[in-house]
Protein backbone atom coordinates (compact mmCIF):
# COMPACT_ATOMS: atom_id res chain seq x y z
CA UNK A 1 0.00 0.00 0.00
CA UNK A 2 1.45 3.27 -0.89
CA UNK A 3 1.98 5.56 1.52
CA UNK A 4 0.66 9.38 2.15
CA UNK A 5 3.04 12.36 1.08
CA UNK A 6 4.10 14.51 3.86
CA UNK A 7 1.52 17.14 2.08
CA UNK A 8 -0.85 14.47 2.29
CA UNK A 9 -0.44 13.27 5.66
CA UNK A 10 -0.53 16.95 7.14
CA UNK A 11 -3.75 17.79 5.18
CA UNK A 12 -5.26 14.72 6.39
CA UNK A 13 -4.04 16.41 10.24
CA UNK A 14 -5.19 19.62 9.83
CA UNK A 15 -8.90 19.00 8.12
CA UNK A 16 -9.44 16.88 11.68
CA UNK A 17 -7.10 19.30 14.15
CA UNK A 18 -8.75 22.30 16.31
CA UNK A 19 -6.05 24.25 15.97
CA UNK A 20 -7.17 24.74 12.20
CA UNK A 21 -11.16 24.66 12.95
CA UNK A 22 -10.75 27.26 15.66
CA UNK A 23 -7.85 29.07 16.04
CA UNK A 24 -7.13 29.41 12.13
CA UNK A 25 -11.08 29.82 10.80
CA UNK A 26 -10.68 30.99 7.34
CA UNK A 27 -13.31 33.60 7.08
CA UNK A 28 -11.32 36.90 6.32
CA UNK A 29 -11.54 39.45 3.37
CA UNK A 30 -8.48 41.07 1.65
CA UNK A 31 -8.66 44.05 4.31
CA UNK A 32 -8.72 41.88 7.37
CA UNK A 33 -5.48 40.40 6.11
CA UNK A 34 -3.80 43.75 5.34
CA UNK A 35 -5.09 44.69 8.72
CA UNK A 36 -3.30 40.67 10.17
CA UNK A 37 -0.18 41.81 8.31
CA UNK A 38 -0.19 45.46 9.29
CA UNK A 39 -0.33 44.89 12.83
CA UNK A 40 2.45 41.76 12.53
CA UNK A 41 5.23 44.22 11.07
CA UNK A 42 4.38 47.37 11.94
CA UNK A 43 4.94 47.89 15.80
CA UNK A 44 7.01 50.05 18.09
CA UNK A 45 10.39 48.68 16.65
CA UNK A 46 9.95 51.19 14.40
CA UNK A 47 11.64 53.39 17.37
CA UNK A 48 14.46 51.32 17.08
CA UNK A 49 15.05 52.50 13.59
CA UNK A 50 17.26 55.63 14.28
CA UNK A 51 19.32 53.67 16.03
CA UNK A 52 19.83 50.87 13.33
CA UNK A 53 20.91 54.13 11.22
CA UNK A 54 23.29 54.69 13.76
CA UNK A 55 25.39 51.70 12.97
CA UNK A 56 25.11 52.59 9.37
CA UNK A 57 25.15 56.08 8.18
CA UNK A 58 22.27 58.31 6.09
CA UNK A 59 22.89 56.49 2.63
CA UNK A 60 23.66 53.23 3.48
CA UNK A 61 20.99 53.56 6.22
CA UNK A 62 18.57 54.36 3.40
CA UNK A 63 19.74 52.05 0.86
CA UNK A 64 19.48 49.09 3.56
CA UNK A 65 15.64 50.19 4.78
CA UNK A 66 14.96 50.63 1.36
CA UNK A 67 15.78 46.99 -0.04
CA UNK A 68 14.91 45.34 3.02
CA UNK A 69 11.32 46.66 2.08
CA UNK A 70 10.99 45.80 -1.57
CA UNK A 71 12.88 42.04 -0.95
CA UNK A 72 10.35 41.47 2.04
CA UNK A 73 7.33 42.48 -0.44
CA UNK A 74 8.91 40.12 -2.78
CA UNK A 75 9.82 37.33 -0.10
CA UNK A 76 6.11 37.36 0.86
CA UNK A 77 4.44 37.40 -2.44
CA UNK A 78 6.68 34.72 -3.59
CA UNK A 79 5.27 32.74 -0.51
CA UNK A 80 1.63 33.64 -1.02
CA UNK A 81 1.72 32.07 -4.61
CA UNK A 82 3.40 28.61 -3.70
CA UNK A 83 0.49 28.67 -1.41
CA UNK A 84 -1.88 29.71 -3.88
CA UNK A 85 0.10 26.66 -6.29
CA UNK A 86 -0.29 24.05 -3.68
CA UNK A 87 -3.96 25.03 -3.15
CA UNK A 88 -5.00 24.63 -7.00
CA UNK A 89 -3.15 21.42 -6.42
CA UNK A 90 -5.36 20.16 -3.81
CA UNK A 91 -2.65 20.58 -0.53
CA UNK A 92 -4.03 23.76 0.63
CA UNK A 93 -1.55 24.52 3.83
CA UNK A 94 -2.91 26.85 6.53
CA UNK A 95 0.83 26.26 8.60
CA UNK A 96 4.14 27.53 7.88
CA UNK A 97 5.99 24.09 8.78
CA UNK A 98 3.60 22.84 6.72
CA UNK A 99 4.36 24.13 3.76
CA UNK A 100 7.89 24.02 3.90
CA UNK A 101 8.17 20.38 4.81
CA UNK A 102 5.54 19.68 1.98
CA UNK A 103 7.54 21.33 -0.65
CA UNK A 104 10.54 20.07 0.33
CA UNK A 105 9.89 16.95 1.15
CA UNK A 106 11.11 16.75 4.22
CA UNK A 107 10.62 15.64 7.95
CA UNK A 108 13.27 17.99 9.50
CA UNK A 109 12.56 21.02 7.87
CA UNK A 110 9.13 20.76 9.35
CA UNK A 111 10.37 20.69 12.69
CA UNK A 112 13.26 23.17 11.56
CA UNK A 113 10.43 26.02 11.09
CA UNK A 114 8.62 25.28 14.50
CA UNK A 115 11.86 25.70 16.35
CA UNK A 116 12.68 29.11 14.91
CA UNK A 117 8.75 30.26 14.29
CA UNK A 118 7.92 29.02 17.80
CA UNK A 119 11.38 31.04 19.20
CA UNK A 120 10.34 34.20 17.07
CA UNK A 121 6.68 34.39 18.48
CA UNK A 122 7.74 33.34 22.15
CA UNK A 123 10.30 36.05 21.73
CA UNK A 124 7.76 38.47 20.42
CA UNK A 125 4.71 38.09 23.32
CA UNK A 126 7.98 38.48 25.46
CA UNK A 127 9.22 41.78 24.13
CA UNK A 128 5.67 42.86 23.96
CA UNK A 129 4.62 42.27 27.54
CA UNK A 130 8.26 44.06 28.43
CA UNK A 131 7.66 47.20 26.48
CA UNK A 132 4.32 47.56 27.57
CA UNK A 133 5.08 46.83 31.12
CA UNK A 134 7.62 49.89 30.33
CA UNK A 135 5.20 51.75 28.68
CA UNK A 136 3.30 52.48 32.09
CA UNK A 137 6.42 52.41 34.10
CA UNK A 138 7.04 55.72 31.79
CA UNK A 139 3.59 57.24 32.44
CA UNK A 140 3.32 56.21 36.34
CA UNK A 141 7.40 57.86 36.88
CA UNK A 142 6.20 60.89 35.24
CA UNK A 143 2.95 61.29 37.22
CA UNK A 144 4.58 59.75 40.84
CA UNK A 145 8.45 60.36 40.41
CA UNK A 146 9.18 58.81 43.62
CA UNK A 147 6.30 56.36 43.44
CA UNK A 148 7.19 52.17 45.12
CA UNK A 149 5.79 50.40 41.98
CA UNK A 150 8.76 48.85 39.90
CA UNK A 151 9.20 47.87 36.32
CA UNK A 152 8.17 44.30 37.55
CA UNK A 153 4.77 45.30 38.96
CA UNK A 154 3.94 47.43 35.54
CA UNK A 155 5.00 43.77 33.70
CA UNK A 156 2.66 41.96 36.09
CA UNK A 157 -0.38 44.31 35.04
CA UNK A 158 -0.01 43.56 31.33
CA UNK A 159 0.00 40.19 32.17
CA UNK A 160 -3.44 39.92 33.46
CA UNK A 161 -4.59 41.85 30.84
CA UNK A 162 -3.43 40.08 27.96
CA UNK A 163 -4.70 36.80 29.69
CA UNK A 164 -7.79 38.04 29.16
CA UNK A 165 -7.29 39.21 25.95
CA UNK A 166 -5.87 35.90 24.93
CA UNK A 167 -9.26 34.30 25.66
CA UNK A 168 -10.33 35.39 22.32
CA UNK A 169 -10.87 31.97 20.75
CA UNK A 170 -9.64 32.83 16.73
CA UNK A 171 -6.89 34.73 15.02
CA UNK A 172 -10.27 36.05 12.74
CA UNK A 173 -11.60 37.14 15.91
CA UNK A 174 -8.47 39.87 16.33
CA UNK A 175 -9.56 42.12 13.03
CA UNK A 176 -11.27 44.93 14.38
CA UNK A 177 -8.15 44.73 17.24
CA UNK A 178 -6.04 44.82 14.28
CA UNK A 179 -7.60 47.51 12.43
CA UNK A 180 -7.46 49.63 15.93
CA UNK A 181 -3.48 48.69 15.65
CA UNK A 182 -3.35 50.28 12.35
CA UNK A 183 -4.64 53.82 13.26
CA UNK A 184 -2.50 53.53 16.24
CA UNK A 185 0.69 52.97 14.96
CA UNK A 186 -0.50 55.84 12.21
CA UNK A 187 -0.94 58.20 15.80
CA UNK A 188 2.19 57.29 17.51
CA UNK A 189 4.42 57.57 14.47
CA UNK A 190 3.09 60.94 13.60
CA UNK A 191 3.46 62.28 17.44
CA UNK A 192 7.16 60.74 17.49
CA UNK A 193 8.00 62.20 14.57
CA UNK A 194 7.02 65.60 15.60
CA UNK A 195 8.45 65.22 18.95
CA UNK A 196 11.59 64.63 16.87
CA UNK A 197 11.39 67.98 14.86
CA UNK A 198 10.52 69.90 17.94
CA UNK A 199 13.74 68.57 19.58
CA UNK A 200 16.10 68.71 16.69
CA UNK A 201 15.11 72.64 16.61
CA UNK A 202 15.38 73.02 20.24
CA UNK A 203 17.58 75.42 21.82
CA UNK A 204 18.49 71.88 24.35
CA UNK A 205 18.65 70.24 21.11
CA UNK A 206 21.95 67.68 21.52
CA UNK A 207 24.88 68.23 18.77
CA UNK A 208 23.78 66.03 15.82
CA UNK A 209 27.07 63.90 14.89
CA UNK A 210 26.72 61.56 12.20
CA UNK A 211 29.87 59.83 12.32
CA UNK A 212 30.34 56.34 12.34
CA UNK A 213 32.83 54.15 14.94
CA UNK A 214 36.19 55.11 13.96
CA UNK A 215 37.59 51.30 13.85
CA UNK A 216 36.78 49.43 11.03
CA UNK A 217 36.06 46.53 13.01
CA UNK A 218 33.73 47.91 15.27
CA UNK A 219 32.22 49.84 12.38
CA UNK A 220 31.60 46.42 10.54
CA UNK A 221 29.92 44.94 13.49
CA UNK A 222 28.07 47.68 13.95
CA UNK A 223 26.39 48.02 10.57
CA UNK A 224 25.75 43.98 10.41
CA UNK A 225 24.68 44.62 14.17
CA UNK A 226 21.81 47.25 12.31
CA UNK A 227 20.95 45.10 9.57
CA UNK A 228 19.64 42.27 11.70
CA UNK A 229 17.93 44.83 13.38
CA UNK A 230 16.02 46.11 10.16
CA UNK A 231 15.17 42.49 9.00
CA UNK A 232 13.54 41.97 12.20
CA UNK A 233 11.49 45.08 12.04
CA UNK A 234 10.65 43.90 8.48
CA UNK A 235 10.12 40.42 9.77
CA UNK A 236 6.65 38.18 9.44
CA UNK A 237 6.80 34.64 10.67
CA UNK A 238 3.42 34.05 10.53
CA UNK A 239 2.68 34.65 6.58
CA UNK A 240 1.05 31.72 5.72
CA UNK A 241 -1.10 31.65 9.05
CA UNK A 242 -2.43 34.86 8.32
CA UNK A 243 -3.30 33.58 4.53
CA UNK A 244 -5.05 30.77 6.10
CA UNK A 245 -7.29 32.90 7.83
CA UNK A 246 -8.36 34.12 4.08
CA UNK A 247 -11.57 32.68 2.47
CA UNK A 248 -10.43 30.69 -0.07
CA UNK A 249 -9.48 31.41 -3.05
CA UNK A 250 -6.47 33.65 -0.85
CA UNK A 251 -3.81 34.51 -3.05
CA UNK A 252 -5.35 37.76 -5.23
CA UNK A 253 -6.59 38.99 -1.45
CA UNK A 254 -3.37 38.21 -0.16
CA UNK A 255 -2.10 40.58 -2.36
CA UNK A 256 -4.29 43.57 -2.10
CA UNK A 257 -3.52 43.29 1.95
CA UNK A 258 0.53 43.21 1.36
CA UNK A 259 -0.34 46.13 -1.01
CA UNK A 260 -2.17 47.96 1.90
CA UNK A 261 0.79 47.10 4.76
CA UNK A 262 3.66 48.48 2.89
CA UNK A 263 1.64 51.99 2.65
CA UNK A 264 1.75 51.95 6.16
CA UNK A 265 5.24 50.86 5.71
CA UNK A 266 6.39 53.80 3.72
CA UNK A 267 4.33 55.90 5.77
CA UNK A 268 6.10 55.04 9.21
CA UNK A 269 8.86 53.08 8.47
CA UNK A 270 11.32 56.59 6.56
CA UNK A 271 9.20 59.29 8.75
CA UNK A 272 10.42 57.37 12.08
CA UNK A 273 14.13 56.53 10.82
CA UNK A 274 14.60 60.17 9.16
CA UNK A 275 13.45 62.30 12.11
CA UNK A 276 14.70 60.28 15.08
CA UNK A 277 18.42 59.91 13.18
CA UNK A 278 18.23 64.11 12.11
CA UNK A 279 17.39 64.87 15.72
CA UNK A 280 19.68 62.67 17.45
CA UNK A 281 22.40 61.13 15.19
CA UNK A 282 24.67 58.42 16.45
CA UNK A 283 23.06 59.38 20.39
CA UNK A 284 19.82 57.65 19.29
CA UNK A 285 18.89 55.21 21.98
CA UNK A 286 17.19 51.35 20.47
CA UNK A 287 13.63 53.07 21.65
CA UNK A 288 13.78 56.93 20.24
CA UNK A 289 11.47 57.36 23.63
CA UNK A 290 14.66 57.28 25.71
CA UNK A 291 16.43 60.18 23.78
CA UNK A 292 13.18 62.10 24.11
CA UNK A 293 13.12 61.43 27.97
CA UNK A 294 16.36 61.76 28.89
CA UNK A 295 17.78 60.55 32.52
CA UNK A 296 19.26 63.88 32.66
CA UNK A 297 17.72 67.27 31.93
CA UNK A 298 14.78 67.98 30.78
CA UNK A 299 12.13 66.49 28.14
CA UNK A 300 13.23 67.45 24.88
CA UNK A 301 9.31 67.31 23.34
CA UNK A 302 5.85 68.40 25.15
CA UNK A 303 5.29 65.81 27.95
CA UNK A 304 1.42 65.78 26.42
CA UNK A 305 2.72 64.37 22.95
CA UNK A 306 5.14 61.74 24.53
CA UNK A 307 2.23 60.64 27.11
CA UNK A 308 -0.40 60.25 24.30
CA UNK A 309 2.08 58.40 22.18
CA UNK A 310 3.55 56.10 24.86
CA UNK A 311 -0.43 55.44 25.44
CA UNK A 312 -0.70 54.75 21.69
CA UNK A 313 2.18 52.09 21.78
CA UNK A 314 1.13 50.73 24.72
CA UNK A 315 -2.80 49.77 23.47
CA UNK A 316 -1.08 48.69 19.86
CA UNK A 317 1.33 46.35 21.93
CA UNK A 318 -1.34 44.01 23.17
CA UNK A 319 -2.70 43.70 19.36
CA UNK A 320 0.95 42.58 18.62
CA UNK A 321 0.85 40.20 21.19
CA UNK A 322 -1.74 38.61 20.37
CA UNK A 323 -1.31 37.98 16.78
CA UNK A 324 2.00 36.37 17.34
CA UNK A 325 0.73 34.22 20.11
CA UNK A 326 -1.88 32.56 17.97
CA UNK A 327 0.65 30.14 16.11
CA UNK A 328 1.26 28.63 20.14
CA UNK A 329 -2.23 28.79 20.59
CA UNK A 330 -3.15 26.65 17.43
CA UNK A 331 -0.27 24.00 18.48
CA UNK A 332 -2.21 24.11 22.08
CA UNK A 333 -4.96 23.20 20.68
CA UNK A 334 -4.51 20.90 17.87
CA UNK A 335 -3.44 18.71 20.70
CA UNK A 336 -5.98 19.70 23.07
CA UNK A 337 -9.42 20.77 21.56
CA UNK A 338 -11.68 18.72 19.78
CA UNK A 339 -13.43 19.26 16.73
CA UNK A 340 -16.34 17.42 17.11
CA UNK A 341 -17.78 19.30 19.61
CA UNK A 342 -18.05 23.72 19.81
CA UNK A 343 -15.74 25.88 20.38
CA UNK A 344 -17.11 27.06 23.21
CA UNK A 345 -18.46 23.88 24.65
CA UNK A 346 -16.51 23.16 28.48
CA UNK A 347 -14.95 20.10 26.89
CA UNK A 348 -12.92 23.20 24.46
CA UNK A 349 -13.45 26.15 26.81
CA UNK A 350 -11.39 25.21 29.80
CA UNK A 351 -8.31 23.70 28.32
CA UNK A 352 -8.58 26.73 26.41
CA UNK A 353 -8.70 28.95 29.22
CA UNK A 354 -5.86 27.29 31.30
CA UNK A 355 -3.54 26.81 28.48
CA UNK A 356 -3.51 30.15 26.92
CA UNK A 357 -3.29 31.68 30.53
CA UNK A 358 -0.34 29.53 31.55
CA UNK A 359 1.56 30.37 27.54
CA UNK A 360 1.01 34.52 28.99
CA UNK A 361 2.34 33.88 32.68
CA UNK A 362 5.12 32.17 31.39
CA UNK A 363 5.80 35.18 28.51
CA UNK A 364 5.06 37.59 31.51
CA UNK A 365 7.60 35.90 33.94
CA UNK A 366 10.52 35.83 31.05
CA UNK A 367 10.24 39.74 30.23
CA UNK A 368 10.30 40.44 33.77
CA UNK A 369 13.08 38.14 34.64
CA UNK A 370 14.99 38.83 31.35
CA UNK A 371 14.42 43.17 30.46
CA UNK A 372 17.00 43.12 27.60
CA UNK A 373 15.41 43.80 24.68
CA UNK A 374 17.53 45.82 22.50
CA UNK A 375 20.44 43.36 22.04
CA UNK A 376 17.76 40.43 21.93
CA UNK A 377 16.06 42.32 19.01
CA UNK A 378 19.43 42.13 16.61
CA UNK A 379 19.67 38.26 17.24
CA UNK A 380 16.05 37.25 17.25
CA UNK A 381 16.35 39.23 13.31
CA UNK A 382 19.47 37.31 12.30
CA UNK A 383 18.64 33.85 13.73
CA UNK A 384 14.74 34.06 13.11
CA UNK A 385 13.18 36.04 10.76
CA UNK A 386 16.22 36.36 8.26
CA UNK A 387 15.70 32.56 7.20
CA UNK A 388 12.36 32.58 7.51
CA UNK A 389 11.46 35.70 5.75
CA UNK A 390 14.36 35.83 3.45
CA UNK A 391 15.27 32.34 2.40
CA UNK A 392 12.99 30.08 2.43
CA UNK A 393 10.44 31.89 0.62
CA UNK A 394 12.76 32.20 -2.21
CA UNK A 395 13.92 28.24 -1.98
CA UNK A 396 10.26 27.43 -1.64
CA UNK A 397 9.56 28.83 -4.84
CA UNK A 398 12.39 28.03 -6.79
CA UNK A 399 11.22 24.30 -5.81
CA UNK A 400 7.66 24.43 -6.43
CA UNK A 401 7.83 26.54 -10.34
CA UNK A 402 11.23 24.95 -11.12
CA UNK A 403 12.08 28.25 -13.09
CA UNK A 404 14.96 27.69 -15.28
CA UNK A 405 18.26 28.16 -13.72
CA UNK A 406 19.47 31.03 -16.64
CA UNK A 407 16.51 32.88 -15.87
CA UNK A 408 15.97 36.18 -14.16
CA UNK A 409 13.90 34.73 -11.44
CA UNK A 410 16.07 31.98 -10.89
CA UNK A 411 18.97 34.62 -10.32
CA UNK A 412 17.39 36.94 -8.41
CA UNK A 413 16.19 34.50 -5.65
CA UNK A 414 19.57 32.18 -6.01
CA UNK A 415 21.10 35.88 -4.76
CA UNK A 416 18.64 37.29 -2.34
CA UNK A 417 19.68 33.33 -0.63
CA UNK A 418 22.75 34.00 -0.97
CA UNK A 419 23.35 37.57 0.30
CA UNK A 420 20.85 36.93 3.50
CA UNK A 421 22.36 34.02 4.14
CA UNK A 422 25.73 35.87 4.69
CA UNK A 423 24.12 39.00 6.21
CA UNK A 424 22.18 36.59 8.77
CA UNK A 425 25.34 34.51 9.81
CA UNK A 426 27.55 37.89 10.31
CA UNK A 427 24.63 39.37 12.06
CA UNK A 428 23.78 36.98 14.21
CA UNK A 429 27.97 36.16 15.72
CA UNK A 430 27.70 41.04 15.62
CA UNK A 431 23.92 40.48 17.31
CA UNK A 432 25.91 38.13 20.00
CA UNK A 433 28.85 39.62 20.47
CA UNK A 434 26.61 43.09 21.63
CA UNK A 435 25.16 40.57 24.26
CA UNK A 436 27.84 39.45 25.71
CA UNK A 437 29.59 43.14 25.60
CA UNK A 438 26.21 44.24 27.07
CA UNK A 439 26.37 41.55 29.74
CA UNK A 440 28.00 43.43 32.61
CA UNK A 441 24.59 45.63 32.25
CA UNK A 442 22.03 43.14 32.74
CA UNK A 443 20.44 42.55 35.71
CA UNK A 444 17.58 39.72 36.37
CA UNK A 445 14.72 41.37 37.34
CA UNK A 446 16.10 44.79 36.93
CA UNK A 447 13.80 47.57 37.08
CA UNK A 448 15.00 49.24 33.53
CA UNK A 449 14.96 47.95 30.08
CA UNK A 450 18.69 47.34 29.00
CA UNK A 451 19.32 48.79 25.41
Amino acid sequence: MAHPTIGEERRDDKDVDAGAAFVLQSKGEWWHAGFHLTTAIVGPTILTLPYAFRGLGWELGIFCLTAMGIVTFYSYLLMSKVLAHCENAGRRHIRFRELAADVLGSGWMFYFVVFIQTGINCGIGVGAILLAGQCLEILYSSISPHGSLKLHDFIAMVTVVMIVLSQLPTFHSLRHINLCSLFLSLGYTALMVGACIHAGMSANAPQKDYSLEPKKSSRAFSAFTSISIIASIFGNGILPEIQATLAPPASGKMLKGLCMCYAVIGLTFYSAAVSGYWAFGNKSSSNILNSLLPDNGTSLAPTWVLAIAVIFVLLQLFAIGLVYSQVAYEIMEKKSGDVNQGMFSKRNLVPRIILRSIYTILCGFVAAMLPFFGDINGVVGAIGFIPLDFVLPMLLYNMTYKPPKSSFTYLINTTIMVVFTGAGIMGAFSSIRKLVLDARHFKLFGNEVVD
